[in-house]
């Protein structure tokens, strides 16, 4: 475990989140600001933030955001692109230098669309597809590593703390209608570039802290459709739980949430509403592989809001604020705080209550 003197950190990594349900453009450096109070809960090791609506001249198209160990790799990874994808944009992603972001890979984005012709003799919808692809590069390609992969949304992380992974990818140029943060204060795996949070697939994308004791049940169970976890963390598998069970089964975000943090069975017999027994007791028996045990809080972005979730113990900190039409997600209230400081409404959700925030329909 990690230890700062001679006392662990039970509670380490940080996560933030805010969002505005009128779809107003919130600039990066607001999430990245958000992080310094909660300084001490990373250690340097990997920090991250994903902003959705930060690509509104591409939002029809994936972007794809890599990292690439060499020009070699990149110009493979290309050729492999070229033969499955309609490449429009392909540029650099700017980053700003500064001493405490160091080793930089080759960091390089693609606006692409899938080629109809190989969607339609591979019976693909193009969600799949693109997620396929994904899985494939990263699995397959020497050098080079997908981390973000969804339309008019992008991921940015690397080795450092999140307040300057911020200053590093020049945060401040852009502008979302959500976003979500995480610093990483990893216990039992390494931190890298890829390690970082936040996870994605498509336009999934999820911070966490915690650790997951049932990693292994959930990972051999995802993996059997198809999903690779190699990423060398944990929290890996939660991005494609939510990916599962969300777009490829359909349950809704509740539902998701009542799979991943599900209620003791005590507690489902104990529902007076014979609907809501039922309900809960189906989800359980149907995907028993998929509940997430060990403390956890995440948040789930998603194209048009977010969702946070704390274990149903609640054995990792969470508290939600909120000011006119923003809502705010934050490990401390501190954070929260250095976003909006008359925030209201402070309180922390319930363990297993799920926070959901949807822009409102046509706003982004």
């Amino acid at each position: 475990m990690e230890k700062e003197g001679s006392i662990r950190i039970p509670s380490g990594c940080a996560i933030a989140a805010v969002i505005s349900k009128e779809g107003k453009k919130i600039p990066g450096s607001l999430i990245s600001e958000a992080m310094r109070p909660m300084h001490d809960r990373s250690n340097g090791l990997g920090g991250g933030f994903a902003g959705y609506g930060i690509y509104p001249e591409y939002k029809e198209f994936y972007a794809l955001h890599f990292f690439f160990d060499s020009r070699t790799s990149r110009k493979d990874c290309e050729v492999f692109l070229k033969e499955r994808f309609e490449i429009v944009k392909s540029e650099i992603i700017r980053t700003r230098k500064i001493p405490a972001i160091t080793d930089e890979p080759i960091i390089w984005r693609y606006f692409v669309d899938p080629l109809k012709s190989v969607l339609w003799s591979m019976q693909l919808d193009p969600d799949e597809y693109v997620a396929r692809t994904v899985m494939q590069i990263n699995t397959e390609q020497n050098g080079a590593y997908v981390f973000s992969s969804g339309k008019n949304m992008g991921t940015f992380k690397a080795v450092g703390f999140p307040e300057d992974v911020g200053v590093f990818y020049i945060l401040d140029e852009y502008e979302g209608y959500s976003w979500t943060a995480h610093g990483r204060y990893p216990t039992n795996t390494p931190g890298w570039w890829g390690g970082a949070h936040p996870f994605t697939l498509l336009d999934y994308s999820i911070v966490h802290n915690g650790e997951i004791s049932s990693y292994d049940a959930n990972r051999r169970f995802i993996e059997m459709f198809g999903y690779k976890c190699n990423l060398k963390t944990d929290t890996e598998v939660i991005t494609y739980i939510m990916d599962y069970l969300i777009r490829v089964q359909g349950l809704t975000l509740g539902e998701a949430a009542n799979v991943v943090a599900a209620p003791f069975w005590s507690t489902i017999r104990g529902k007076t509403d014979e609907e809501e027994r039922e309900r809960l007791a189906f989800l359980r028996k149907v995907f028993p592989s998929l509940l997430i045990t060990g403390p956890f809080s995440i948040v789930l972005g998603f194209t048009g809001g977010i969702m946070a979730l704390n274990d149903r113990l609640k054995l990792r900190s969470m508290v939600v604020g909120e000011k006119d039409d923003m809502v705010f997600v934050a490990s401390e209230e501190s954070a929260i705080r250095a976003m909006q400081p008359d925030a209201e409404n402070i309180y922390a959700p319930m363990g297993g209550e799920p926070v959901i925030v949807k822009v409102k329909e046509g706003a982004f």
